[in-house]
């Protein structure tokens, strides 16, 4: 029997019948229909939640329901708060986004362009400018991830420079120390490519504050904020919230998956991975997503200033281009027609581009368990959506929730 938990608040501006309609599409299609094994949908409007609902199973194997206080692997939506955590350090003026990165990371003074061949015998030329902190908060640093496959990937994984799963005993100096002998993808500020430059971000903070960057979180962003359940681990006394991950098995059915062996989020990591390794609740993310829409603040407690919100969630792709214009690999499809990059989130900035309902300047991230989030500065809307399904891209999660939440939007 599927589990489905919801409660829906007062007058809320969106439609009743179009949450209870979103609630039937994701039990109907996707839960009893065997696409992923439950999920928490989370909408709020007006700074309070107005919906949030709870449906099918946290673990099918252990017979255990979803719950609205699950504890999930938010994965790259770590990458946002790692980018909020950087700018934190911006506002009190210890770096500018023009700085090179070698400021930093001295070892990455010389670091190269590859033009040709294969690990260890790379042809590789200067870059026609530094790396700047900026290049790697919008994803244009010119480092990339070892899975997407390439010979400077190749390199990535001979290397051990990062590899989700195999970092047990590395640390993020280790990740920088082995990059400084890798070229870059391309040169800084020539594409925009998905990789490893929030993980250095997350160096960075380290770096630049002097404190450890789970503590730093901990101490500037989850405790202010109250994210009682956000970190890089899950306490053995909470454990059971735990949501388990799934995949599709060779049968195309529904099966349960320990992706990266046993599972590294249940011990703390010395690994702190701002790219990837936090996990959240959809309550406790919701609440940094309504820091960012209030400009900074939430409760009394400011976290960002206005104008460095705005700064963030502006496009920073040259020329204001769209990021499919810029980005390599699977990135550089229609699907990101009308999408820009800021600094640690996409944007929407043309709606009939993108052909989906919405506001022109929301803007979101996903993980790749198949979690998303958006922020529309427009409707006032903030929707988050948990589940653990890999890969991400299976899937069409943000645009169905969207296309049945957003005519319901009544004023």
């Amino acid at each position: 029997m599927w589990r489905k938990m919801s409660e829906t608040t007062g007058n809320t501006g969106i439609s009743s019948e179009s949450l209870a309609r979103l609630d039937r599409l994701l039990l109907s299609r996707h839960i009893e229909g065997e696409r992923i094994a439950g999920c928490v949908v989370l909408v709020a409007r007006g700074g309070a939640i107005v919906h949030r609902s709870a449906l099918g199973m946290m673990d099918r194997e252990l017979g255990r329901p979803m719950s609205a206080d699950a504890i999930f692997r938010i994965y790259s939506m770590s990458k946002p708060i790692t980018s909020v955590a950087l700018m934190q350090l911006l506002e009190r003026g210890l770096f500018q986004l023009t700085d090179p990165v070698s400021k930093f990371i001295p070892q990455w003074r010389d670091l190269q362009v590859w033009v040709s061949g294969e690990y260890p015998d790379y042809v590789t030329r200067q870059p026609d400018r530094p790396m700047t902190v900026r290049d790697l908060l919008s994803h244009q640093s010119g480092l990339t991830y070892g899975f997407q496959g390439g010979p400077v990937e190749t390199g990535y994984f001979e290397r051990q420079a990062y590899r989700a799963g195999t970092m047990r005993g590395r640390d993020l100096q280790s990740m920088v120390d082995r990059l400084a002998n890798l070229p870059l993808k391309f040169s800084p500020g020539e594409h925009w490519n998905y990789g490893l430059s929030t993980d250095v971000c997350g160096y960075l903070v380290e770096v630049i504050s002097g404190q450890g960057f789970d503590e730093y979180l901990k101490r500037q962003i989850f405790e202010p904020l109250r994210m009682v359940d956000t970190g890089f681990h899950v306490p053995a006394e909470q454990h059971h919230r735990l949501a388990a991950s799934y995949e599709l098995g060779p049968d195309g059915r529904l099966r349960q998956t320990d992706l990266f062996g046993a599972d590294e989020f249940l011990e703390p990591p010395t690994f702190l991975s701002g790219g990837g390794g936090l996990v959240s609740t959809a309550e406790d993310y919701w609440r940094f997503c309504q820091m960012m829409l209030n400009g900074g603040e939430l409760d009394g407690v400011r976290i960002l200033g206005p104008k460095t919100v705005e700064l963030m969630t502006m496009n920073h792709l040259p020329d204001d281009a769209e990021l499919s214009a810029c980005a390599l690999g699977t990135w550089a499809n229609p699907a990101n027609d009308g999408v820009g990059f800021g600094l640690g989130f996409a944007m929407t900035l043309d709606l009939p581009t993108v052909q989906s309902v919405g506001s022109v300047g929301e803007y979101w991230w996903e993980g790749s368990a198949s979690t998303i989030f958006w922020i529309d500065p427009v409707e006032d809307v903030i929707v988050v959506y948990m589940t653990q399904f890999m890969p991400s891209d299976t899937y069409h999660f943000r645009n169905e929730i969207k296309q049945i939440l957003y005519p319901g939007i009544l004023d």
